[in-house]
C-alpha cells in the first residue's frame, strides 16, 4: 500500500504561473490516488478559485483563508492534510514527474527524517522546457554527492516532512509574516530541537520558475535582513547570525559605504548585470534590512 502524500501549496494571486504548475503536479508517477494537492489561497483576487476548478483536478481542494503570509497558509495546509507526509512546493514550481515518488521512497527507506530536493532555477518556461530534458542545463544549488543538508538549506520550495514532526515542531511561525526565513526557521527547529536530519535527494526535481527584476530582489533581500534578526532574537543561536551572514565585519563594510555614497550608486549602476557588482548591491539592501530592525528593538 502507497503512503499517502498532501502536497500543500501556498498562493495568492499566482494564478498566471499556477496554470502551468497545476498541472505537473497532477501528472505524476506516483498514484493519484495516494496523493493529495492542498492550494491554501490567502485571499487571491485574481480569479484562482474559478479558474483552478475549471482544471478539473479530482485529486486537488482548494483551501481558502485569510491572509497570514505563507507560514498561514502553510499551517492551515498542514492542519488540512490527510498524508502522513507533507511535501512542500511553490506557486511558482513546475515539478518533475517524479517528484513525489521520489520523496515518497526516501521517506520510505528511512523514518525520521526531513527530504530536500533539487530545485532547478529557471527563468522562462522555455528554459524549463530545456532544462527538463538537458541535465547540463540545470543550475542547482548543491552537488549531486551531497548526502545531508543544515537547516540552512530546509526552503519549501521542494521538501518534505512526515505531518506529526511538524505537529511535533510546533509548525510554521506566523511571525514571521514578511518575506523570508519562515521555512529555515521551522527547519532549524526541526533539526536543532528534534534532533532530525535533512537528507538531500538529487532524484527529486522540480523547477523554479520566478524571474525577478532587480529592484525587487533589492526590497526582498531588505526584508530577509528584517526576517534573520527575527530568527535571532527567537533563538539567540549566534550561528543563526553567523551562518546568514551577520556579523561584526559586514556591519562595519556596510557603515563604510553608506547607502545614499558614490561608490553605493556606482555600484547600483553596474548591479544590472549578474556579477560581483550586483552581489555586493543586493548584500547592502540585506544588512540595511538588518540593521533597520536591529534599531527597532527586534533584537530585544
Amino acid at each position: 500500500m502507497q503512503t499517502m502524500i498532501s502536497i500543500v501549496i501556498p498562493t495568492y494571486n499566482r494564478w498566471n504561473t499556477l496554470q502551468a504548475v497545476l498541472p505537473t503536479i497532477a501528472d505524476q508517477s506516483y498514484p493519484s490516488d495516494s496523493y493529495e494537492i492542498l492550494l491554501c489561497d490567502s485571499g487571491s483576487t485574481d480569479g484562482t478559485e474559478e479558474e483552478v476548478a475549471a482544471l478539473g483536478i479530482p485529486n486537488l481542494k482548494f483551501l481558502k483563508g485569510e491572509n497570514k503570509g505563507r507560514s498561514g497558509a502553510r499551517n492551515r495546509g498542514i492542519f488540512a492534510a490527510r498524508g502522513e507526509i507533507i511535501l512542500f512546493t511553490d506557486a511558482d514550481i513546475l515539478a518533475d514527474r517524479r517528484l513525489v515518488e521520489e520523496h515518497a521512497d526516501i521517506h520510505a527507506r528511512e523514518a525520521g527524517i526531513a527530504v530536500v530536493g533539487c530545485e532547478v532555477q529557471v527563468d522562462s518556461l522555455e528554459e524549463y522546457r530545456l532544462a527538463a530534458t538537458n541535465h547540463d542545463m540545470r543550475r542547482h544549488l548543491h552537488p549531486s554527492h551531497r548526502k545531508q543538508l543544515k537547516w540552512l538549506y530546509f526552503l519549501t520550495g521542494n521538501a518534505s516532512v512526515r505531518r506529526e514532526a511538524l505537529l511535533n515542531a510546533g509548525l510554521f511561525d506566523e511571525n514571521f509574516t514578511g518575506y523570508g526565513h519562515e521555512d529555515l526557521e521551522l527547519g532549524y527547529r526541526l533539526q536543532r530541537k528534534l534532533g532530525m536530519k535533512i537528507h538531500y535527494d538529487p532524484a527529486a526535481i522540480n523547477y523554479h520558475w520566478h524571474p525577478t527584476p532587480f529592484d525587487e530582489k533589492c526590497k526582498k533581500m531588505h526584508l530577509a535582513g528584517v526576517s534573520t534578526v527575527r530568527f535571532h532574537a527567537k533563538h539567540r543561536d549566534p550561528m543563526v547570525n553567523l551562518l546568514m551572514g551577520v556579523n561584526p565585519f559586514s556591519l562595519l563594510m556596510h557603515s563604510v559605504i553608506p547607502t545614499n555614497s558614490r561608490l553605493m550608486q556606482r555600484l547600483a549602476r553596474g548591479a544590472s548585470r549578474p556579477g560581483l557588482m550586483r552581489e555586493i548591491v543586493l548584500q547592502h539592501h540585506y544588512l540595511s534590512g538588518v540593521k533597520v530592525a536591529m534599531n527597532a528593538g527586534n533584537e530585544r
